[in-house]
């Protein structure tokens, strides 16, 4: 009895992959994909680096960083991103490996819908599956570089295989036990389409802690470009501005900020500082009550700045 148990279990575990691949379902896109999108899409630019084994993390990000003209090959990335003792490459390691190499890593949403529109703009996506089941999981990166939408099928470099095809079915049950985790790989001051602003935060942000304010300035300023009523974008170009010693640009900035989100009392304090910077106490004043009336870390300070002047 005994020595049937391995083999009993690892038939109930073939049935159950069996199961779940018979129950996937192509996902749901929607409408205006289907009338916004090329047919076929498929970036054969992207170059082509073979994994060898638990190395599909290093591989991926060299197929990526080169595609955006960073010189750099498999072996080299290996050491800044694979963990021995895990047999791969988890995803902070990779993200932060991108920003090493002065680009910038935005995740995107996790829907079928944005990915192919992320392809069909000419971007490719690195995207991380489980090949096998959630208890045991098989983790795996690839880079999707195209689509065919009539036959409902991904175009990947993966693994050994250059040119990789999934259904959209398949891919996407593989993808989901990620979270459909996924992100695009950037030029400093670029800001690929369809990326949401706060998702664009969150990558600009990590590069700026990286590199400093003034080195992510352009990333800001291409963010306010595309979201200029967004109030952190905004604020976030303000102290980048400041730290480029460009006081009257920061100014604007967070004055921009203030009147998309007159809540925002770091922008008020900020704002009320380089008035009086400016020799505008009137002003300075005004700006330095509204942030002392918010609630916040800033309001002591603001509250100190008036008593002052």
């Amino acid at each position: 009895m005994k020595t049937l148990l391995p083999y009993a279990r690892f038939a109930g575990v073939f049935m159950l992959a069996l199961l779940l691949s018979a129950c996937a379902r192509s996902p749901i896109l929607l409408d205006s994909t289907y009338e916004a999108l090329t047919p076929q899409v498929e970036n054969r630019a992207v170059p082509f680096f073979a994994q060898s084994e638990y190395q599909c993390g290093p591989a991926t990000l060299a197929m990526v960083l080169n595609y955006q003209g960073v010189e750099v090959g498999v072996d080299q990335l290996i050491p800044q991103v694979f963990l021995p003792g895990r047999d791969g490459s988890v995803q902070p390691e990779m993200l932060s490996t991108v920003r090493r190499h002065q680009q910038l890593a935005y995740p995107i949403r996790g829907t079928m819908d944005a990915l192919l529109n992320h392809l069909a703009n000419g971007d490719p996506v690195v995207v991380m599956q489980n090949l096998s089941l959630p208890i045991y999981p098989m983790w795996h990166y690839a880079v999707a570089i195209g689509f065919d939408l009539p036959d409902e099928t991904l175009i990947l470099r993966s693994g050994e295989r250059e040119r990789h095809t999934l259904s959209f079915s398949r891919f996407d049950a593989t993808w989901a036990r990620s979270g459909r985790w996924g992100f695009i790989v950037a030029n400093p001051g670029t800001l690929p389409e369809d990326i949401s602003a706060r998702n664009a935060l969150e990558a600009i942000s990590a590069y700026e802690e990286a590199h400093g304010p003034k080195e992510a300035l352009s990333s800001w300023q291409a963010l306010v470009n595309r979201y200029p009523t967004d109030p952190l974008a905004q604020f976030a170009l303000g102290n980048a501005l400041y730290a480029d010693s460009r006081p009257k640009e920061a100014m604007t900035a967070f004055d921009a900020a203030t009147q998309h989100d007159a809540h925002m009392g770091a922008a008020w304090l900020n704002l009320g500082i380089l008035l009086l910077q400016q020799d505008k106490p009137d002003e300075a004043r005004n700006a330095l009550m509204q942030a002392a009336s918010i609630d916040g870390s800033w309001q002591a300070r603001a509250q100190q700045l008036l008593g002052e002047y």
